[in-house]
This record gives C-alpha cells, structure tokens and sequence, in this order.
C-alpha cells in the first residue's frame, strides 16, 4: 500500500490509517492486530473518525493528543462520548484539554496493545507539546514539531527549543517513518529550495511532491533520512540559523 492510497500503511503488527480532515489535518487511525486495540492521534474532529474505525470493525479506546490546538484536540469529546476511549494528553497543557483522563510527559511510556512508544518533550509549536515514539515499530506521531520538509511555527516557545527538537529528532534511526499532522510539504519544499538552491535532494524530492499533489495524493509520512536530506530546519547548524529560516519561512510567499 503506497502514498497514493486513500488510507495509510502497515508498520509491523500496526496498521495505521491516514484520515483526511478540515483543511490540510491529518488524523491518524491506528489499529495493533494482535490484540485488536485501536487508538487515535491528534483528532481534529470525531465524525470521520469514527466512521473510518467502525467500516475497519475497529473500537477505539484510547485518544492520544500531542498538543492543545484544537485541530488536534476538536474531536475529543465527541469519540470519547461515543467510544468511552480514554484521552491521553500531554501534562504541560492540561489546563487547555479539558476532556484529558491521563496526563503524560518526558519518558512516560504509553501502550497500544504490547506496542510501546516513548513519550518525548518537544515544545516550541506549543509550551507543552509531546511526540510519540514506538522505537520498536520504527514509527513517530509528531504532531505539529517536525513536517516534510518544515517544522512547526513557533507559537508559545523559542527557535533554541525547535533546535533541539530537530537534533533530538535527528538521532532517532533514519528509517523511522514520521507522521505528521498535516499537508504542508508542497508550501515547505518551495521555502525549502528558497533556502537551499544548491540542493539537488530537495529539487528531487520537489518533482515527486508536485506530481503526487497534482494526482490528489497524499506526501506523509516522511522519514527521517528524507528530511536528514532536505529539510531546512533540520538541517540548520544552529538555533539561530534555525531562527533565521523560520522567520523566513513565516514570511514566505513563493
């Protein structure tokens, strides 16, 4: 199953489901096989969600959110109202995700039937931001930190904690397929070439985007030996070239 599918991509025993919604959101459905536990990250809204489980005979009982912004957190209520899932959310915020049950942060492990992910502290989109990693799935839920080819704006936090992000997330094994929370690499990778003209990677990669959008198909996930190669911020030797690019980027009209 490749990126021109509707839906998402089997890791392992997880099959995770690609869930289009409002504008450019993406929410990720994602189901363990073994013991038939299904959980959602970041849910804009409920009503797709739902639907795109109940066609799979998938019940949700758990919400995992990476941050407050409500196109992440819109659909809390209504899944946990339908399903009785319980909504993981990260502790930084608690205050501005009232439907949270559990609150987790820095090295707190959450589990998806015997799938484990890591929680880590990325904040600079927002103060308390948190990814998801299942290290032994090779997979990342990242929220609204890292994109193809772009990184979050930089809302509530600083360009030396994004910095950190991006280095802590650059360690990570290259083959880790990250899942982002939105469509944003076609916008991302013109800035990208703006920054980085000389990059025969992002040309490349840029080729395959536009086609793939102009087919009405999806570009996420990426991974991190794709944004190793041509992602700007990633790839920023310090926080203030970091900070330097994305006020660019924040500026960016091409």
């Amino acid at each position: 199953m490749g990126l021109d599918a509707e839906y998402g991509r089997m890791v392992m025993a997880l099959e995770i489901v690609r869930i289009p919604a409002l504008s450019d959101n993406y929410v990720w459905l994602v189901h363990d096989r073994d013991s038939g536990e299904t959980m959602v990250v970041d849910p804009a809204v409920a009503e797709p969600v739902l639907e795109a489980a109940a066609a799979r005979g998938w019940t949700i009982s758990a919400i995992w959110n990476t941050h407050w912004h409500p196109d992440h957190t819109g659909g809390n209520a209504g899944i946990k109202a339908a399903t009785g899932a319980e909504v993981i959310s990260p502790a930084g915020e608690v205050e501005r995700i009232p439907t949270a049950d559990r609150l987790v942060r820095e090295g707190d492990v959450v589990r998806l039937g015997a799938h484990e992910a890591l929680v880590m502290d990325v904040p600079a989109h927002t103060a308390g931001h948190i990814a998801y990693h299942f290290a032994g799935d090779g997979a990342a839920f990242v929220g609204d930190t890292l994109f193809a080819m772009g990184c979050g704006r930089l809302f509530e936090g600083t360009a030396a904690q994004m910095f950190a992000n991006m280095q802590r997330l650059a360690k990570l094994p290259p083959e880790t397929r990250i899942y982002c929370a939105h469509e944003y690499t076609q916008s991302n990778g013109r800035y990208a070439l703006a920054a980085e003209p000389e990059n025969d990677a992002i040309r490349a990669r840029m080729a395959e985007v536009d086609a793939a959008r102009a087919r009405g198909e999806p570009t996420v996930p990426t991974t991190i030996a794709q944004e190793l190669a041509t992602n700007p911020f990633m790839r920023a030797g310090s926080a203030e070239i970091l900070a330097e690019r994305r006020a660019a980027k924040d500026a960016f009209r091409g």
